[in-house]
């Protein structure tokens, strides 16, 4: 059977100076409430928020189901002005819909160029922008990205993790998130950063036996609390009701170990792409080898990557 859920630990009015000396170094998700976020968590409003920022367009996902799923691709891409999209996601039932009239909504905001700059609620949503204040527990130049996020009720995102630090601001809304450590990725049935277990509360055991042994961590985020999200911990988010969001993004690593062409936070680091593919590329040398022989230096391979890379010293 799977195991309890761990319960993140909740820490109220923690400085910069306590977070990068006591919490950051630990490299565990932890709920910070009580920060100073400024007026955003009692201004946002559906009717602010629609008048706040116009008619401007924005590309959305649209999911007939609750669980959105990455891989198969459940959901389709729309366009709508903000302020329709706005008053549309606060709804449960649509009177306007695109495909079915408890249809769900999800806007997760890019840059200009979605491929080549990255989200920065600055330039994206300049007038909203001036409502938040962002704790800035980083280096100015680590800084990479500031995601804006609104989510119908109901909603749940896929698993996954991304290679950059980040904080998971819960603006208005309540949110769980179910957390993984990195060490539990052999579990996870990974496609790239993505898991395949989409419903983490009733997995099929027979299809993703091993899901059991992953060891959850979950929390509830109300209006004003922050999560730290370390680079490589999974995440998976479900909106309990409407809700706004803001993620900050990053660098933890130096500047240079990123993908330059990465504008969401979520390409491996270089190093490890270039590995990736060094092993792609050992493991079609194996298949010049008989079944027999291959299976005997696959495992020979297993053993000297544990006792070369992986660490001992997991909490």
């Amino acid at each position: 059977r799977e195991q309890p859920a761990v319960e993140l630990e909740r820490l109220d009015g923690v400085t910069r100076e306590r977070f990068l000396r006591d919490i950051y170094p630990r490299r565990k998700p932890v709920v910070l409430t009580g920060m100073e976020l400024g007026p955003c968590t009692t201004k946002w409003t559906v009717d602010y928020l629609s008048q706040a920022e116009g008619s401007k367009e924005v590309k959305i996902h649209v999911s007939t189901v609750p669980q959105m799923d990455f891989l198969s691709k459940n959901f389709v891409y729309r366009t709508l002005p903000f302020d329709v999209f706005v008053r549309r996601a606060a709804e449960v039932i649509h009177h306007e819909y695109f495909l079915s009239e408890d249809e769900k909504y999800y806007l997760r905001s890019v840059g200009e160029d979605a491929r080549k700059d990255i989200a920065d609620i600055r330039k994206q949503f300049p007038i909203l922008a001036k409502d938040v204040q962002i704790p800035e527990y980083f280096e100015k130049e680590q800084f990479f990205s500031s995601v804006f996020r609104i989510s119908s009720a109901g909603l749940q995102l896929w698993t996954h993790y991304d290679v950059m630090d980040n904080f998971l601001i819960q603006v208005t809304g309540k949110k769980r998130v179910v957390l993984y450590s990195p060490r539990d990725a052999p579990y996870l049935y990974l496609s790239g950063t993505k898991s395949e277990v989409l419903d983490v509360d009733n997995p099929d055991m027979e299809k993703y036996p091993l899901f059991v042994k992953a060891k959850r961590y979950q929390c509830f985020l109300e209006a004003g609390d922050v999560l730290f999200i370390p680079a490589l911990w999974f995440h998976n988010v479900i909106s309990e009701e409407f809700g706004v969001a803001l993620n900050v993004f990053w660098k933890h690593l130096p500047a240079e170990s990123y993908d330059k062409t990465d504008t969401y936070g979520n390409k491996d680091p270089m190093a490890a792409s270039r590995a990736i593919q060094i092993l792609d590329r050992a493991l079609k040398t194996l298949e010049e080898l008989p079944e027999e022989y291959r299976d005997f230096y696959a495992r020979r391979m297993v053993l000297r990557i544990q006792e070369k890379a992986y660490r001992n010293d997991y909490g």
